[in-house]
């Protein structure tokens, strides 16, 4: 069983991808983090991450164990991210990792629940169930300032708006790969919804996609 979940930054999408292999037992891979890490490794080696020779060289050595979960939320880690996401060569290698996740999932687990930008339309085009999640930019806004100021971060929101539509540009026009909902993805709009009401309507999908047993 793949699930394939897409959307583009705080939509609500990596909650929801979490709870739902949680709920159904299934494993879970957030493809953004595989970014982010080559991202911050180009930083980190004083590179530049929208050059293609750094940011190809970072994905060929990438090491995820180098890197906390707080050093991957950063709002430096996803606008590097979107940078080096945008390089055909990068998507490439990072690619193959997530195709072979999905054809063996880790601990034994009969089904995957993968979130990213491109997952139902290009890594796992026949995945069964596909969500792209979206939500309005101001809301998508506001969930991000709180999320950084819940962690004690000093932000202004005018800049995470100018990152956000920044992104969210890189992430639509790119040649390769563009954050666009495949053909027969469910989409849910969360604006107006809690994390639980999403996680609700998006396990009823899900559930009514899953073979019987």
């Amino acid at each position: 069983m793949i699930i394939a979940i897409d959307g583009p930054a705080a939509s609500g999408k990596g909650t929801l991808a979490r709870r739902l292999a949680e709920a159904l037992n299934l494993a879970y891979l957030d493809t953004g983090s595989l970014y982010r890490a080559v991202g911050l490794s180009v930083i980190r080696a004083g590179g530049d991450p929208s050059l293609e020779a750094d940011a190809v060289k970072a994905a060929q050595t990438l090491d995820l164990s180098e890197f906390s979960p707080v050093d991957l939320r950063s709002e430096d880690a996803g606008v590097a991210a979107s940078q080096v996401a945008f390089i055909p060569a990068v998507r490439a290698v990072l690619l193959d990792f997530q195709r072979r996740f999905a054809a063996h999932p880790p601990e034994g687990k009969v089904g995957v629940v993968m979130d990213g930008r491109d997952i139902g339309t290009v890594v796992c085009p026949n995945a069964p169930a596909k969500i792209f999640v979206t939500a309005d930019l101001d809301e998508r806004v506001r969930r991000r300032v709180k999320e950084l100021r819940d962690k004690g971060e000093t932000v202004i929101e005018a800049r995470i708006r100018e990152d956000m539509e920044a992104r969210d540009a890189r992430d639509k026009d790119r040649s390769v790969s563009p954050l666009i909902p495949a053909e027969d993805a469910w989409e849910l709009d969360t604006s107006k919804l809690d994390a639980d009401a999403a996680f609700a309507q998006a396990k009823a999908y899900v559930e009514a996609k899953m073979p019987a047993n």
